[in-house]
Parts: C-alpha cells; structure tokens; sequence
C-alpha cells in the first residue's frame, strides 16, 4: 500500500442545483395529470410521501413537465442547463483549492441522464480556460454508482502523474420522463428523481493549496453477473425511459456484507475501523437494507437520508452530495463512500477524512 505521505487528497467540493426549486407534494399533485389510470386508485400516490423527499431541484418549471416532450427537445434543455451549472460550480471548486484552471493537468466528467458529443468535459475546458492539452475523461452510462466511480478515477489519474485533477458530475433526472407511459418504473422515478451537480477537485499532497479535506486510500468495484435487467435506460422515441426490476433492498441485504468485507480486506481494512459510511440513497428502503446488510447504528446513514430528504435522488451526484454533508459534521477517520448502479455494480471508495 502508498504511504499517507503520497495519497490523492480532495482539495474541495462544491455542489449545486438548476434554479427551480418544487416541493414533493406539488410533484405529487402534478402526478394525477401524468399519471391519470395510476392516480384512480389513491394509494398509489401514496410512494411520494413513502419516499421521505420534501424538496427537488428541476430544470424547468413543474408545468413544462405536464406537457409531451420529445428526446430532442428534452436533451437540448440538458445540454444548456449541464453547461451552465458545471461551468459554475466548476469555477467554484478551482477557487476553493486555490487554482487557475491553466493549472489543471485532467478533467472528468461523469453522467447518464442526457447525452452530449461533443462530451460536456470539452465544453468546460473551453468555458473554464483550462490547458488545451489537458486530459479528457468523460465516463457515462454508470448512473447511480457513476458519482462514487469517477472519484475514484480521479484518485488514479493522480497516482498516474496527473496532479491536478478537476471531476465534475451532472445528472438532469427530471428529464427522463416520458409522459404518458404509466408503467410502474416511470411512476416511481418520478416519484424520486431530480436534478444536481457537484465538482471536486483532487490533487497529489505536494500541491499547495488549501488543507486536503480527505486522502483517498483506494477503491473496489464489482459487476454482478447477470444482473443487466435490473436498472438502466430503455432508448425510446420520447427520450431515455427509466428502468426498475428485481428487488435491489433485497439485493443490498443479500450482498452488500460480503461485498463491504471484500472492498476492506483488499486494502487491510475492516468494518470495525470505519468511522463515517456515506452511502448513495437510491430510497429509503435500499437505506435500511444498507443498515441491516452491515448492522450499522442508528443514526449512521444521517447524512444519506438528509440529503434524500432535502434534494430527491440525482443519480451520480447525490453520495457526492452526501460526503459533503458529512463533512460538515468535521468527522475524522477512516470513511466508506458506496453507491450501486445499472450494471448492475457496486463501488466503494476508501477515504480517511
């Protein structure tokens, strides 16, 4: 294993939302429009409080969702509005860190909700200013782990020699909708997806800058044989359509111990060390299996149902989300970022805050 001395260290991280701002029972009376056959039979309905969210960021306001969108349309709002805030927020985490983007050496960007060719890294080279000849690294597909992975990442390309590295993430969820399809899978992302981004800058320990906010020790994936069915997009004529099967509480409680275990011991760790989990929150069940899966105390996973409550579920973005918020709790120690995607995969990140 690297000496303390030579680990990746997060020099900042900054995160935001596109500008409108709804509550959940809003959302929830907008769903007897969008779902009229569902929203006849009242309990239904009731997934939008049973998701445990009071607050969501759109892209647009609640109305433009009630109306048919084609992918075009939908994928030119999340070009403009990807654009905008990851050239804000990636601006602010280069001020933070105390870098001109010259300095730069990489740039990642992570998403799975809109696509974009040019990619979005390309946009922000030339919105930021950065280095022409900066390496370029843009990661899609890998949606809810994609936040935890392209940390990771970031921690390679330092170890590789790239000592200044900015990662940005973006995910626009909301405009997954396709409205008129009632099936249960575009209900209940409707019911739990919204719209964020975050930009971390990670560079190697001898960069002067700010006090490191966390070193990054090393990361463990895992791909889960046969297991494509259970997340990801089905391409259709009105855009990218949400797709749920199996029951992944069930497939939390039934792997993630072992799975946990596995990411540890690869790098002589063990659960008994781990101070902090910061744990993508897919839902409030996949939480609690989460808990019940490592026997965590209550009050563990804080951080993760704060930021669900706050701000629904932004894919990628939303454990990044959640290691903010549980920096701001100033813990110290060895630390356990994870999240689970279409794959279907898990990712762990080892940090020590």
């Amino acid at each position: 294993m690297s000496s303390a001395v030579s680990l990746p260290v997060l020099r900042s991280l900054v995160t935001g939302s596109p500008p409108y701002q709804v509550a959940q029972s809003e959302i929830r009376e907008a769903a007897r429009t969008l779902f009229p056959r569902m929203a006849a039979r009242p309990h239904l309905l009731d997934v939008f409080s049973n998701a445990q969210i009071e607050l969501r960021a759109l892209s647009r306001p609640l109305g433009w969702y009630l109306e048919p969108r084609g992918f075009g349309e939908k994928n030119a709002v999340f070009i403009e509005q990807a654009r905008a805030l990851i050239t804000r927020l990636g601006a602010e985490a280069l001020a933070r860190a105390e870098l001109r983007p010259t300095e730069l050496d990489a740039v990642i960007v992570v998403n799975t909700s809109g696509l974009s060719t040019p990619s979005l890294d390309a946009w922000l080279i030339e919105s930021l200013g950065m280095g022409r000849h900066a390496a370029r690294l843009p990661i899609w597909g890998l949606g809810c782990a994609g936040g935890a992975a392209g940390l990771a990442r970031a921690a390679d390309l330092v170890r590789a020699g790239f000592k200044r590295v900015l990662y940005v993430a973006v995910e626009l969820c909301s405009l997954t909708l396709v409205k008129g399809d009632e099936s249960k899978s575009n209900f209940v992302g409707t019911a739990l997806f919204s719209d964020g981004g975050a930009a971390l800058v990670v560079t190697s320990p001898d960069v002067p800058g700010p006090p490191p906010l966390l070193s990054l020790h090393g990361a463990y994936s895992t791909l889960i044989e046969n297991s494509e069915d259970i997340m990801g997009w089905d391409v259709v004529d009105d855009g990218l359509k949400v797709r749920f099967s199996r029951d992944i509480p069930a497939l939390v409680r039934g792997m993630m111990r072992g799975n946990v275990a596995e990411a540890l011991a690869a790098h002589g760790w063990t659960q008994e060390e781990i101070s902090t989990f910061i744990v993508h929150p897919g839902g409030v069940k996949v939480l609690s299996a989460y808990e019940e899966a490592l026997d965590l105390p209550s009050g563990a996973l804080d951080s993760s149902r704060a930021v669900l409550r706050a701000h629904g579920n932004m894919s990628s973005v939303t454990v990044l989300f959640v290691l903010e918020e549980a920096l701001k709790a100033g813990p110290r120690g060895k630390a356990l970022l994870s999240a689970m995607g279409p794959g279907f995969s898990a990712e762990h990140v080892l940090l020590e805050l």
